[in-house]
């Protein structure tokens, strides 16, 4: 059912209204400058089935029982968490708006021995936010908002804890983050994931989602290097991959967000 309203709302959306059709656009030849019109045009098209396909998903995130969720989100390397929470070592998981990422924050208790602390930004609309936190905590992942996040690691952890950061999210204040070539394009990035890595020592886990087929996802977890990297290097290396699983891919990352708003040239005469 989900689906078959799915597909109509891609009517709706990518046919007759054309939903933020110009940064999508934009966005994809911005990114992939090397591609022609037609390539451009069949990236998007199946980006809009997508996220057509991710709204009802995370619809029914309100409702989905945990063995239904066991089965459509499932974790490709286990064995990898479970040596981490043995050793009682809390974790650091960064990840992006790729494939469901909101199925993946729901699903992620199931996968870890460790406790789980999801880092979000607070929604404007308190009842869309109440709406969030409901259905991303159901199963067990605490919220905590990006202010507050500084307090927990300060605070310390009662048991081995993952903390999950979502890196690709435009930061607020660009003088004071990591600027890099990201798909083409000078981007800046909230450097968190790097910054408390460095400071409280912890392993860094990137997790990358594969779609299987409508519905059906994998969460495979890489082990980030990080003895003696700066907190720079760390970042680099995460957004490295983070580009790397939307090459392989592109239809499945959040094309429709204005990620490109802030320019370097900006930042720099603000930081001066």
């Amino acid at each position: 059912m989900i689906y078959f309203l799915s597909d109509f709302l891609f009517i709706i959306l990518f046919e007759i209204a054309g939903y933020r059709r110009k940064v999508v656009f934009e966005n994809l030849r911005n990114a992939f400058p090397e591609k022609t019109d037609e390539e451009i045009k069949t990236i998007a098209r199946k980006f809009y089935r997508h996220l057509c396909d991710l709204i009802f998903e995370s619809l029914r995130m309100f409702s989905v029982s945990e063995t239904t969720l066991k089965k459509r989100m499932r974790s490709t390397n286990p064995e990898l968490l479970l040596k981490y929470f043995q050793s009682k070592q809390n974790l650091i998981i960064a990840g992006g708006h790729y494939n469901n990422w909101e199925m993946c924050a729901v699903a992620v208790p199931f996968m870890f021995s460790h406790d789980v602390l999801g880092i979000f930004k607070p929604l404007n609309n308190s009842f869309f936010n109440k709406k969030m936190k409901q259905s991303r905590g159901r199963f067990g992942t605490a919220l905590v908002p990006m202010k507050e996040i500084k307090d927990s690691f300060q605070a310390g952890f009662k048991k081995p804890t993952a903390v999950f950061f979502i890196i690709d999210q435009s930061p607020s204040n660009v003088a004071r983050g990591y600027w890099t070539r990201f798909l083409n394009q000078d981007t800046c990035f909230m450097t968190g994931a790097g910054r408390f890595a460095v400071e409280y020592k912890i392993p860094v886990l990137f997790g990358r989602i594969e779609k299987v087929k409508r519905g059906f996802y994998t969460v495979t977890w890489k082990e980030v290097n990080t003895a003696g990297l700066s907190v720079e290097s760390i970042m680099q290396e995460l957004i490295l991959q983070l580009e790397q699983e939307i090459e392989s891919a592109p239809e499945y990352w959040l094309w429709s967000h204005r990620r490109w708003k802030h320019k370097k040239q900006n930042a720099a005469v603000n930081q001066a």
